[in-house]
């Protein structure tokens, strides 16, 4: 998501009875009321073995990009490694080495996985107060600290390995990459099913869908392009998604959703329907270009998070095996 002061409101306005994660218009969860895992609760012993059975050649298609100094940055966001040279040789056999400084908002840039306590809602509550309200009704008040979250951090997610599918929106409509301004229907995603030679019903609990816009490869050439206005999922796609019980989406741009949403007066809000309310994950700024250059559509998804405590995210290697 694009940096900007964090004012983010539902679909309409909201008021809940008490300050409580007893009860309220999102929680509690399915998982209960004390639940940080999200929709990796859905990632069981059955769905790890359903993903295996799908690996049939062996090949592994890399799903993210690399980290670089020069990569695309969404608004004030920054990544720099510098090389920390090792010092004087040590031993008979004299050993030496190097490290590294890495500086960033390391859940945040490159290819990246949201955790549940990146987005939330600022909204109203009955005893009039103003409170940021997270995945499962967790509040800014509660979870943030100085040394990072308290709830909901990404250490708290179950590892992620599931039957993936990818949804090539771009092949179907029959353009190099969608425009700007395009937002991903039902419909796009039933239409690039059944090109793509998939039955909806192959869709269950647990499962990773992800959308290719083509926006990919402009990671690499054009990075003004690729940091403006992009294509996306809305919130028809993503209620769409949550009927489906999924355990995460994600695309090749650099929020998945659209990023000017047709409404003017709403922003991120598939972030929110996903995330804050239904626990579901979303991976930004994939490519997706080898796996349709093969025809490969269905495959076994692995995307683990790193466990960094009280991260609101991580960076992220995602595979694609075939």
């Amino acid at each position: 998501m694009r940096n900007r002061i964090l004012v983010i409101t539902l679909l309409a306005p909201l008021t809940v009875a008490a300050q409580s994660r007893d009860a309220g218009p999102w929680w509690p969860s399915e998982w209960g009321p004390e639940d940080q895992a999200g929709a990796s609760n859905r990632i069981t012993p059955e769905k790890v073995l359903e993903a295996t059975s799908l690996v049939k050649r062996g090949k592994i298609y890399e799903l993210g990009h690399v980290y670089t100094n020069d990569m695309p940055l969404v608004g004030a966001r920054s990544y720099s490694l510098r090389l920390l040279p090792g010092g004087d040789a040590a031993g008979r056999n004299g050993n030496v080495g190097n490290d590294e400084f890495v500086a960033a908002e390391i859940g945040q840039v490159g290819t990246q996985f949201d955790g549940l306590g990146h987005i939330g809602a600022e909204m109203k509550m009955a005893d009039g107060s103003v409170q940021r309200v997270f995945y499962n009704g967790y509040t800014a008040r509660e979870m943030n600290a100085k040394d990072g979250l308290r709830a909901l951090g990404v250490e708290q997610l179950k590892p992620i390995l599931t039957h993936g599918i990818l949804l090539d929106i771009a092949g179907y409509k029959g353009v190099q990459r969608l425009a700007p301004d395009y937002e991903i229907t039902v419909a796009d995603a039933r239409g690039a099913l059944a090109r793509q030679g998939i039955n909806e019903s192959a869709i269950k609990p647990g499962d990773a869908v992800l959308f290719r816009t083509g926006y990919g490869p402009l990671w690499y050439s054009d990075t003004a392009t690729y940091n403006a206005d992009a294509p996306g999922i809305g919130v028809e796609v993503a209620r769409w998604l949550v009927a489906k019980k999924v355990t995460v989406t994600g695309g090749d741009t650099f929020a998945t959703e659209i990023s000017r949403n047709p409404d003017p007066e709403l922003f991120g809000p598939v972030h929110q329907e996903l995330m804050t309310k239904n626990g579901v994950f979303n991976i930004e700024n994939m490519i997706f270009e080898e796996l349709v250059n093969d025809g490969i559509y269905e495959f076994m998804f692995i995307a683990t998070p790193i466990r960094y405590k009280g991260a609101t995210g991580s960076p992220l290697r995602p595979l694609a095996i075939n």
